[in-house]
């Protein structure tokens, strides 16, 4: 058990992220903890259930998205025990075309025992739409 904040463990994980470290992110997941993607567009998961899932669909997300910060990061405390409701932006480049990435995000993150039970990502399919809009090839 760890006696980090949820919000804790979340910025750790984005710095994980930033540091293209995806098996230490995946490591923050409980084993059988939940991914979905409520606004996913058709051809795109929708759900992914335990740890292994996760990291199969980040495995190569280095490869399409080349995440340079994410900002704008604010943590909102829930009533619900171990979950934050987390707004931000991620931006960077997408290494196939170089193309600017600049993504804006709300995920619902439940923690318990330190670990990901349940995250919640709520990213733009929009801008999965646009030309040589790469990045989350990763998954698909």
């Amino acid at each position: 058990m760890t006696s980090l904040t949820p919000a804790e463990l979340y910025r750790h994980g984005l710095r994980l992220l930033l540091a293209k470290d995806i098996s230490g992110w995946v490591g923050l997941w409980a084993e059988d903890g939940v991914l979905t993607f409520p606004f996913a567009p058709p051809g795109w998961p929708q759900r992914l259930e335990g740890r292994a899932a996760v990291a199969d669909y980040m495995r190569h997300y280095p490869d399409h998205v080349d995440l340079h910060d994410f900002t704008d990061v604010t943590v909102h405390e829930t009533a619900a025990p171990g979950t934050i409701v987390v707004e931000m932006r991620g931006v960077g480049r997408l290494v196939q075309t170089g193309s600017p990435f600049d993504m804006s995000y709300i995920a619902v993150v439940t923690y318990e025992d330190g670990l990901i039970t349940s995250y919640r990502d709520y990213w733009n399919p929009l801008a999965a739409a646009q030309p040589g809009a790469d990045f989350a090839g990763a998954g698909r």
